[in-house]
């Protein structure tokens, strides 16, 4: 509900990518023809439409936000924007994996329909983003920082700003600010090379530059002036941090902002032993806690990043007219389960900050325990800024929500990890998750473990919230288990994007056994 807070195939599938784009284009033209009626449209008209600036962040978990209730962290950015919008609390990303989340989050498709669900998955030139829908509706289209395309495309937006920027607006000023020699700093990140204390900055040691010449304080000051300019039409801005995603990088002016000893250390549930990946297992109490400071102190500077945008917003005078959305693409494990990453159906990995502010349209300090998936962020930016929604979006608009006509949304949300070949459902209280268990993991993660074939994990999330307890082998469970499974046998058979390649079955567990596996471009034909 809504709460006020107190404060061969090949020419097939071109002929059928060329009709699919040539249709989308169409149907924007149409709509914006469909808004111009009978006379050309007005400024008058064209600025009741906003603008729109999606901030967001890199393995940033719901938890750690002040607004999410943590007493620990500093978010005072985060939190304003909740303050003065809606804070969703059931949110949930579509994968708990950079490329697969965002690929998804930035077309409102699933992860398997677009064939991302690998790290290395490129987002197919064929795929239709927010960028491309929106500009073809009459919006300035603008990405500054990390988007994960793993490619070279712009995917709909005119002006694009990253590290290779960066790099040269470094180089341009004679490089960065030097570091007093006094002060130890991070070496080369070589994750998977180094132990993982060193490579999660167990150390809780700063990066060798000061704010002023950290990559995401240039991306928020890139973006502050692409606020500050003019604008003739309405525009959409994305703006995504590279923090606090490991090593968890922060300038030297935030050393010592957290210590070690402010934080616990989880202890694994009986049935984590067997999926702890093998490079966390000898990390010390003191190296965990040190690791989470770091994550903490990196958080605390993509906040400060976040400011820089948002007090941009207020200086150009654009506050009123734009919607302001912020996300993390996928969450993170801080030791719960015995983990030290994201990759895994757990909530702290799934669950996601969601916050949402648009003058005059949501009313400040609202909050929605509504189940939602960001797959719907992109009908919903559609539906608010009155564009029309392809029938290629899979997601719902949760615009009534964030006007408060409605505190539902979804009975269920659905994730997948393709990397792993898990499938998972949650309803308004269990979490049914689906491991096919017959792929060895080959991404640095892997628990060397015998692989145990078909698992099911069932969590009663009201009264387990720390997910310790599986239900899935109690005979009182076995009905509900079924419905889960079929659910997501439903959802294999709506989302695939090889639609003639899936089973010919009615056995939920043979289209689940197919439906988990990755079958991205890059991967097609490699033995599972």
């Amino acid at each position: 509900m809504i709460n006020r807070a107190p404060s061969s195939k090949k020419s097939r599938a071109r002929r059928l990518t060329i009709s699919r784009r040539e249709w989308l284009r169409a149907g924007s033209l149409a709509v914006g023809a469909a808004f111009a009626s009978a006379a050309a449209p007005r400024p008058s008209q064209s600025a009741r439409r906003p603008n729109i600036l999606w901030l967001v962040s890199d393995d940033h978990a719901a938890y750690v936000t002040g607004c999410y209730g943590n007493r620990v962290i500093r978010t005072p950015n985060l939190d304003r924007l909740a303050a003065e919008g809606i804070r969703f609390d059931r949110a949930y990303c579509n994968s708990p994996l950079c490329s697969a989340s965002r690929q998804s989050f930035l077309t409102g498709r699933y992860p398997r329909t677009v064939g991302v669900s690998t790290l290395q998955g490129a987002l197919p030139d064929d795929e239709v983003t927010l960028a491309e829908l929106l500009r073809d509706a009459g919006y300035a289209t603008a990405a500054f920082g990390k988007m994960h395309f793993n490619n070279n495309l712009k995917h709909g937006f005119d002006l694009r700003v990253d590290m290779p920027d960066y790099q040269r607006w470094l180089k341009a000023k004679g490089g960065p600010k030097p570091v007093p020699a006094d002060i130890e700093v991070l070496g080369p990140w070589r994750p998977f090379q180094d132990p993982a204390r060193v490579w999660l900055n167990s150390r809780n040691l700063p990066s060798a530059y000061f704010a002023e010449d950290a990559p995401s304080m240039f991306i928020a000051q890139e973006a502050a002036k692409f606020l500050a300019a003019p604008h003739d039409k309405p525009f959409f801005l994305m703006v995504s941090f590279y923090e606090p995603h490991s090593p968890y990088h922060y300038p030297v002016e935030y050393r010592g902002r957290h210590k070690p000893d402010e934080f616990p250390v989880y202890t694994p549930g009986p049935d984590d032993d067997d999926q702890i990946p093998a490079i966390f297992r000898d990390l010390t109490d003191a190296e965990k806690r040190g690791i989470q400071a770091a994550y903490y102190t990196s958080t605390e500077f993509m906040d400060s990043c976040v400011g820089v945008v948002l007090d941009a917003l207020d200086r150009a005078g654009l506050a009123d007219n734009t919607l302001v959305i912020y996300i993390g693409d996928n969450g993170y494990q801080l030791g719960q389960h015995g983990r030290f990453e994201k990759h895994c159906m757990f909530e702290e990995s799934v669950r996601q900050p969601l916050l949402v502010r648009w003058p005059g349209q949501i009313a400040a300090g609202a909050s929605t325990a509504a189940l939602t998936e960001f797959v719907d962020i992109v009908p919903t930016l559609l539906e608010c800024c009155t564009v029309r929604v392809p029938q290629s979006v899979q997601g719902r608009s949760f615009r009534s929500l964030l006007t408060g006509k409605s505190n539902r949304h979804r009975d269920h949300v659905i994730v997948e990890y393709g990397h792993n070949e898990e499938l998972m459902v949650r309803d308004e209280r269990y979490k049914c998750v689906f491991i096919r268990g017959k792929r060895e993991r080959d991404d640095g993660y892997s628990p060397q473990r015998p692989l145990r074939g078909n698992t099911i994990r069932l969590f009663d999330e009201l009264n387990d919230p720390g997910e310790v307890v599986n239900l899935a082998h109690r005979p009182d469970h076995q009905e509900r288990i079924q419905r889960y499974l079929q659910i997501l046998a439903n959802h294999v058979r709506k989302t695939d994007r090889q639609p003639e390649n899936v089973p010919h079955t009615a056995d939920p567990m043979a289209l689940l056994d197919y439906g988990a596996q990755p079958r991205d471009k890059e991967i097609a034909g490699q033995k599972k």
